[in-house]
């Protein structure tokens, strides 16, 4: 094996520039070398005695028609096999087993240490688990990084940062030109920094011809021909496969299940559309409370005394249904307390974010700003709350809140509801979402977290929403959660978080992870930087990864 089905490259250097395979191609060299199939694959990687499907198809090729395969090319083929198993090589060809070991520990304790995120698979083990799955593999993606820096060379983790920008950049929903340009880039640099497993000082490999690696070699041109390479992936049907074949198995008896598994797919399709017919119905829109509530305004007449002389919104008449009552509404962090993966959302498309706070307060916490500010340790949250109420009626006002006079804000002494959680709706069509595009994630704020430890997420606050020019990290601030509470001022109310915000270290993101790197921010006398936002000004949950110590005992 070892052979490209794209390229003519040799077996020995796939790396190396060679014209595209085609029908054409391989039908002249099966009639030069019919009566050795040997050498046709020894030098061409032709298996002489079997003829493709489509090779009488007159507008087909098969050699073209090889699609790219995110899962098992760069997953589970680049990352798992190559990059990570290069990694432990190196440590232990550098430092020995037992030191190796050691280094291997740390690396599983920071992966272990990671703070809890909606739809991030925890490792409590760290990376050291029997079998990889692909979502194992995608999981441990988004930490490896940060948790080898300090232990390898700085050539090593640019490796992986090209490796993974490559990555996240193909699995986009949407390519254009200027991802193309961004994709060869990144794939340039992986094989510039790779160099160092090879040539480098301690080598641990003899050659890069690896068909995993040298597949990415074709993408631009594949997502040219096919499109985004996230609807061709090979998860799509493995996803399938989980749903329609392990998981029934696992239901059944294990004695004959073949049967058992035909009976458990088809209760489980009549059970989906069931589900589409009670939603086409109306039937599983709002709650067992709001049908009762909705029933009882069409039997007011039979218990009403008063006029009823038609008068619209009068006793005697049911309450027309609104925009609200007829569509159905986002998922909120209530309904999944326990959820800890982003689901999709089927409400049509918006690229603004929106947060809504769960539908249930908690009965046990504060129901005031001062027992709140107690609660979580803000002494002066109601100065806070003061200066919020100042800029929801002066929203233009430049001024920073040490520079506005709490005589000219006003006073709240009202009750307050406090939330655990919020859900965040916003666009990400690349991660699994709605028809839409439209994604629903959690965001937390508990002082007990499953009878464990407090958990407070953190968010991207939008500050610079009015510019066009910043994107990404330089249009938002991170902060951290502490509250999530409500009010009602005039008659309005006031879904809030109480936030603690960060700093930005530098101007751009850390050159060898690639990653922005913030830390707590501190007002002039040195005591934390709190606010109060409105829930609007938040776009979606962000995660935090802890900068490690480069040494350890």
């Amino acid at each position: 094996m070892g052979w490209c089905a794209r390229c003519q490259a040799t077996r020995k250097n796939l790396d190396d520039d060679a014209l595209l395979r085609c029908r054409e191609f391989t039908e002249a060299l099966l009639r030069e070398a019919a009566n050795s199939l040997a050498i046709l694959w020894d030098e061409y990687g032709i298996v002489g005695d079997l003829v493709p499907f489509t090779n009488d198809f007159p507008r087909a090729d098969i050699h073209q028609l090889i699609a790219p395969d995110i899962l098992h090319q760069l997953i589970k083929g680049c990352f798992k096999d190559h990059l990570v198993d290069w990694v432990e090589t190196y440590l232990k060809t550098r430092y020995g087993t037992k030191e190796a070991e050691r280094i291997l520990d740390d690396i599983d304790r920071r992966i272990a240490a990671v703070a809890p995120f909606t739809g991030l698979r925890r490792f409590p083990q760290g990376r050291g688990f029997k079998q990889w799955t692909g979502d194992d593999s995608k999981a441990l993606m988004k930490v490896y990084l940060p948790a080898i820096k300090g232990h390898v060379p700085a050539e090593i983790v640019r490796t992986f940062r090209a490796f993974l920008e490559f990555s996240y950049l193909v699995r986009r929903h949407v390519i254009t030109e200027q991802t193309l340009k961004d994709i060869e880039d990144t794939l340039t640099r992986f094989h510039c920094y790779r160099e160092i497993f090879k040539n480098g000082d301690i080598p641990v490999v003899t050659t890069f011809s690896l068909p995993h690696q040298h597949a990415a070699k074709h993408y631009p041109e594949l997502i040219r021909l096919f499109g985004a390479p996230n609807g061709l992936c090979s998860s799509i049907t493995k996803c399938k496969h989980i749903k329609a074949v392990k998981e029934p198995y696992r239901r059944s008896n294990k004695f004959n299940a073949i049967g058992q598994m035909l009976l458990t797919n088809q209760r489980l399709d009549k059970l989906a559309s069931c589900r589409i017919d009670f939603a086409s119905r109306g039937m599983l829109e709002g709650t067992c409370l709001s049908a009762k509530l909705q029933s009882l305004r069409y039997l007011a007449p039979a218990f009403s005394t008063s006029n009823s002389g038609g008068a619209p919104g009068s006793v005697g008449e049911p309450a027309p249904l609104t925009h609200s009552d007829a569509q159905p509404s986002p998922p909120v962090a209530s309904t999944q307390a326990d959820n800890e993966e982003g689901i999709p959302d089927d409400l049509p498309m918006s690229l603004t974010g929106h947060v809504e706070l769960a539908r249930t307060r908690q009965g046990k916490r504060a129901r005031t700003i001062e027992a709140l500010a107690v609660e979580i340790g803000v002494p002066n949250l109601g100065s806070l709350l003061s200066q919020f109420f100042f800029y929801q009626q002066h929203p233009n006002d430049r001024r920073e809140p040490a520079e506005i006079p709490l005589t000219d804000c006003p006073r709240f002494e009202g009750s307050i509801s406090v939330f655990n959680s919020a859900s965040a709706r916003f666009y990400a069509p690349s991660d699994l979402s709605g028809l839409g595009g439209m994604r629903t994630e959690f965001i937390r704020s508990a002082p007990l977290w499953r009878n464990e430890a407090p958990r407070y997420d953190c968010v991207f606050v939008g500050t610079n929403s009015t510019d066009p020019s910043e994107t990404g990290m330089q249009a938002y601030e991170v902060a951290r959660v502490f509250s999530f509470f409500s009010f009602k001022y005039k008659g309005v109310r006031y879904p809030c978080a109480v936030i603690r915000w960060f700093d930005k270290i530098g101007d751009g993101p850390d050159e060898d992870t690639g990653m922005w790197m913030v830390r707590p921010s501190f007002l002039p006398n040195r005591s934390p930087n709190f606010s109060i936002i409105h829930t609007d000004a938040i776009y979606r949950a962000v995660h935090l990864i802890p900068v490690y110590a480069i040494y350890f005992s």
